[in-house]
């Protein structure tokens, strides 16, 4: 009967493995066969010139780089905002606070990762209207307020990644310098923190891909519809999940659908693109927290 129990269970978890592999490559492949039609240096850059519109000697009015642009752009704001905070509030919580302190803040962080996104968008409009009121009339809905927002929805994730990357280091790695003579800080910056690099760029890595997709915080924050490559933070900007979100709902051709989903295609070589460099980051800095001279 338990041999019978064991094999059930990896036969189950083969299939549920085996399905859900089977459902990401049949979203890939629908959105390749899409996609590819219409993924094309037009679909980018329209009739400008690639080498002006990177130069920005040129607006694009009928391309997509400059969605690109104020993608790029809002994740590396928001990533900005959030990694410092994150790391040290998942710091602090693994290696400094006490018990009591530890529990009552792993609960609300965990309330905070179950906000939805869009009551964090509604929050980041509010904000906006009341400093437009109160201190100034030029601040309007834009990047640095987007870029709030998301900050403050991906905070859970970087924090808790970051706890239990540090907690989850055996007794062995924990207390090696300190038998040593280091103290707790030298034992953090030079063991704990390089053996839980892997865990904590997870964190990073999935707050990439909430910031490079999430509609509903960008939509009431300050993306709009051709307002071209962002001159600074307190302008507004385009993005690429918010385009794909209006031309799928208010489409009137069969091209402008098809760009659609050249579109969702390049957003998702942009998420490669983010997550392979997190990924050489993270080795960059094993390789000097461990190999360096």
């Amino acid at each position: 009967m338990k041999q019978a129990g064991e094999r059930l269970t990896i036969w189950y978890s083969w299939t549920c493995g085996l399905i859900l592999t089977a459902a990401v490559f049949s979203i890939l492949a629908y959105l390749l066969f899409k996609g590819a039609g219409a993924f094309h240096p037009k679909l980018i850059f329209g009739d400008v010139s690639p080498l002006k519109a990177v130069l920005l000697q040129q607006r694009v009015f009928d391309g997509l780089f400059p969605a690109v642009v104020g993608t790029l752009m809002l994740v590396s704001l928001s990533v900005s905002i959030a990694l410092p905070i994150g790391f040290a509030t998942g710091i602090y919580l693994a290696e400094y606070a006490d018990f009591r302190i530890k529990n009552a803040f792993n609960l609300i962080f965990d309330i905070l990762a179950g906000i939805p996104s869009i009551v964090v968008g509604l929050f980041g409009f509010a904000l906006a209207v009341f400093l437009h009121k109160h201190y100034s009339s030029s601040i309007q809905p834009c990047l640095l307020i987007s870029g709030l927002a998301l900050a403050f929805l991906v905070l859970p994730y970087i924090i808790r990644t970051t706890q239990i990357a540090l907690e989850s280091l055996s007794p062995e790695i924990r207390l090696t310098a300190l038998a040593l003579g280091a103290t707790k800080l030298q034992n953090l910056v030079y063991v704990l923190l390089p053996q839980s690099l892997a865990g904590m760029i997870s964190g990073v890595i999935l707050a990439i891909g909430r910031c490079a997709e999430d509609t509903a915080v960008i939509m009431l924050t300050g993306v709009v519809v051709a307002a071209g490559v962002p001159k600074s933070v307190f302008a507004p900007y385009e993005a690429l999940p918010f385009y794909i979100y209006y031309i799928s709902s208010q489409y009137t051709t069969p091209e402008e659908l098809m760009n659609g989903y050249g579109a969702a295609l390049l957003l998702l070589l942009l998420c490669l693109f983010l997550f392979a460099l997190a990924f050489v980051i993270k080795k960059r800095l094993s390789y000097l927290a461990f190999y360096r001279p």
